[in-house]
């Protein structure tokens, strides 16, 4: 297994680094351990090579992004701490959205409406290396695609922050450039005519959803929480199967807290046999494994040889495979889990 390691991933790590919360500001969970601790399972196996990447030439996240929004992205933490120098020790978050009836097409001069205007929650905050972590996440995710035209089975973009739940032009969920989604595209613009996409992580890869739902040549599919009762609550449902052209291109399967692993596994089923019969030439995973219970939260109840057999099932796929890293509580469990899909996947396709 490749593995391309966003090495500034940790710039990305703010010196308040607060979320809002419930009302309250609260300690982000997204956080630099979370890579550090499957990097260290990684090379505690021997999963292969960890290399860095090549970066990627900003037409080429054009392709998934909005100018406008990579524009604002690339610029507002010095925009930010322009306004008044002490901002440099705080992070930026949104105070005001433009939400239904509101006109998004123009942006107000007010900088914080402006971080609104390309953000979905107040749980995001921008930090001074969010950029440059974003944008080196970015090149492994696009390298980790582009291995696999050069003959690897399976690569892995070990990155953060992640990136399901960003849109073409916002960020949110702890995302703020959609990892999978460039992978996706990069395949096909190196050549191939149809890939699919498949979402393991907890929450909906809402981002992901919205980039190709009107497209015919990216299949994607998500296993996760009913989006009633879980993050990003306002997309993610079962009648949500694309249009226009994406009119069937687009299969979520929303699953109950708690429902335990047997119909997890199930829906995997389901999700495989629907990518097999779309006949895709290539394969993204947004490798979220924080499927496994957190404490109290029993989530799907995942266990760790569970996530053996979920490498097992895509390798079977016969696929080219990307892996992208997306969710998980930081925490000895999150590396090895992780790394039980990679290896999982390995053993089968050998």
């Amino acid at each position: 297994m490749l593995t391309f390691y966003n090495e500034h991933h940790a710039q990305h790590d703010g010196r308040g680094h607060f979320a809002l919360d419930r009302g309250e500001l609260a300690p982000c969970s997204e956080k630099p351990e979370r890579v550090a601790i499957v990097l260290k399972e990684c090379e505690r196996r021997g999963l292969g090579a960890i290399v860095t990447p090549h970066g990627v030439p900003l037409m080429t996240l054009e392709r998934v992004h909005s100018p406008r929004y990579l524009h604002f992205l690339r610029n507002a933490w010095s925009e930010w701490v322009g306004l008044d120098p002490r901002h440099a020790g705080k992070d930026a978050l949104p105070r005001v959205w433009p939400v239904r009836t509101l006109r998004s097409d123009i942006e107000p001069d007010d900088f914080g409406a402006r971080l609104g205007l390309y953000s979905m929650d107040a749980g995001t905050p921008l930090t001074g290396g969010t950029w440059i972590a974003a944008k080196t996440g970015a090149d492994c995710a696009v390298n980790a695609a582009h291995a696999l035209q050069r003959g690897e089975r399976g690569t892995f973009a070990l990155t953060r922050p992640p990136g399901h739940h960003a849109g073409s032009d916002f960020f949110g969920g702890a995302c703020f450039l959609n990892n999978a989604a460039l992978a996706a595209q990069h395949l096909l613009d190196d050549g191939l005519e149809r890939v699919a996409i498949l979402d393991l992580d907890y929450h909906h890869g809402n981002g992901t959803q919205g980039i190709f739902y009107h497209r015919n040549d990216v299949l994607f599919v998500s296993i996760h929480a009913d989006p009633r009762v879980a993050y990003p609550f306002y997309l993610g449902h079962a009648d949500e199967t694309g249009s226009g052209a994406g009119l069937g291109y687009n299969t979520n399967i929303p699953l109950a807290p708690g429902c335990g692993s047997g119909a997890w596994f199930a829906a995997l089923e389901t999700a495989c046999l629907k990518i097999a019969m779309a006949r895709p030439q290539a394969l993204v995973v947004s490798l979220g494994v924080d499927t496994a219970a957190q404490g109290q939260d029993p989530r799907f109840g995942l266990q760790g040889g569970d996530f053996l057999r979920i490498g097992e099932r895509i390798a079977h796929l016969g696929l080219p495979t990307a892996f992208v890293f997306e969710g998980g509580k930081a925490g000895p469990e999150l590396g090895i889990h992780t790394v039980n899909v990679l290896e999982g996947f390995e053993t089968a396709a050998e």
